[in-house]
This record gives C-alpha cells, structure tokens and sequence, in this order.
C-alpha cells in the first residue's frame, strides 16, 4: 500500500508521467534483471546493502533495452501510442522517471549512474514503431 501512496504521491509532484508510466519501470527493471540474469534471489539471510546493488544492479542503457524488449511484447505496434499517453517521447523521460523513484527511495543507484545514462539511447519512434518484427517461433 505504501508504494502505491509514494507513486500518487510522485504523479502529483511531478505530473509530466503517468502513473502507469512508474509501474512499467518497475515491471522493465524486473524484466531486465531476468533477462541478464541479475534478478534478485529470496535471500535466506540480508546481504550488504552495497553488494545488494552492485550484484542486481541495471544500467541507464541496459534497463531502456529490457524497457524497449518489454514494451514491444506486452504492447507490440501500440507501444509508442501507449508512452506518449503516458508522457514519454524520448528515452531521457525515462531517467526523470527512474530518478524519481531514486530520489523517493523507491530505486537505488550506484555512483557511477546519472539521468544524462538515459539521454538519446534510441529514438522511440524507430525502436518501437519503425524496427518492429513480428518474430514467429519455429513449430517443431
């Protein structure tokens, strides 16, 4: 209940993204974490809180893929229609989104990552709209 409170809370600060939007990230950084083989474990005891980061720890240009790779499965051709009803209509909206959630304790960073990661990555237009496959897998 109190990340859905934080996140209206951050919509009303900051009303350029949807709230839709901020749930995406989490479900993009999820994905990509899996996808590099970096998803956080059930831990039977607490690790260091640094080791925590470091070891599960996404990059600016690696989580606009997993977002990019997650966007086209769930919305397909409609995704670049969906971020811009969210308010996303270049790659740097989604480093204000992330450091957003940083700066609310929602997501953690490592000295290294800033917003200028998440600048002019790709263009959303020719990512999702212009480059889109539909990818048959093979019946065997």
């Amino acid at each position: 209940m109190m990340h859905i409170q934080c996140l209206e809370e951050m919509v009303r600060r900051d009303p350029r993204y949807a709230y839709e939007a901020y749930e995406f990230v989490f479900a993009a950084l999820a994905h990509t974490q899996k996808l590099l083989g970096r998803a956080p474990q059930e831990p039977v005891e607490e690790p260091p809180e640094d080791e925590e980061v470091v070891e599960h720890h996404v990059s600016g240009p690696e989580l606009l893929d997993g977002i990019r790779d997650l966007a086209l499965r769930e919305f397909g051709l409609m995704a670049r229609t969906v971020f811009r009803m969210w308010g996303i209509d270049r790659t740097a909206d989604f480093g204000e989104i992330v450091f957003n959630l940083i700066e609310a304790n929602l997501m953690s960073k490592t000295d290294e990552d800033c917003r200028a990661d998440f600048v002019g990555v790709y263009d959303l237009d020719q990512a999702l709209v212009r480059d889109y496959r539909i990818v048959l897998d093979e019946v065997e």
